[in-house]
């Protein structure tokens, strides 16, 4: 049986699902795209946030990148100008809370983003100037705790105002705009940590 695979950038807004059953109406991935039946988003991206996002028919595959093996790199506004000090916290791990208990993250990448990404606006703003400076970062992890990203950037005293996911493995977001959908014969996704 053949598969059919899918990379998206995820616009601000959208839930990483194909059915919302609470009452609010909700944006979900179907309405970016005419998706075979029996598609699925590997991985979740808060609605909130925004970037790579993955789909794909094959279980298997989905379970492949989700797993410790495969990266995920977001780059992160946050809220101030983070510093080298937080940086290194981030890589050596921090603790935050997840299902009523302390957790310590696992060692990550972390680094400064001096140029600002060209990500265009964001569907929503996210506030301006006035409100003081903020900055960027890259941060890569290879676990997906609920909301982890932002608990962490938080953790260190730099609250995430805005998370695109920019790489999973060797996939990249690159150019591809917001809302965007690109069809592949393969993720080709290399599982081989260095």
């Amino acid at each position: 049986m053949s598969h059919s695979h899918f990379i998206i950038h995820k616009p601000y807004g959208y839930l990483s699902q194909f059915i919302y059953e609470l009452k609010r109406k909700k944006k979900l991935l179907g309405e970016l795209h005419d998706f075979p039946k029996g598609t699925m988003a590997i991985g979740r991206l808060d609605e909130d946030s925004e970037g790579l996002l993955l789909l794909t028919t094959d279980g298997m595959m989905s379970e492949i990148i989700r797993s410790k093996k495969v990266d995920k790199e977001y780059y992160v506004q946050v809220d101030g100008i983070i510093n080298q000090e937080a940086i290194e916290q981030l890589q050596k791990g921090v603790e935050i809370g997840f299902n009523g208990t302390k957790y310590i993250t696992k060692q990550c990448k972390a680094f400064l983003i001096i140029e600002i990404p060209a990500f265009g606006t964001r569907g929503k703003k996210i506030r301006d100037e006035r409100h003081g400076p903020t900055s960027w970062a890259s941060i890569t992890v290879n676990e997906g705790k609920f909301r982890q990203v932002r608990k962490m950037t938080a953790a260190v005293g730099f609250p995430t105002l805005r998370l695109v996911r920019v790489r999973i493995g060797n996939v990249h977001l690159n150019d591809l705009q917001a809302g965007e959908v690109i069809e592949v014969s393969d993720f080709a996704i290399d599982t081989n940590k260095e």
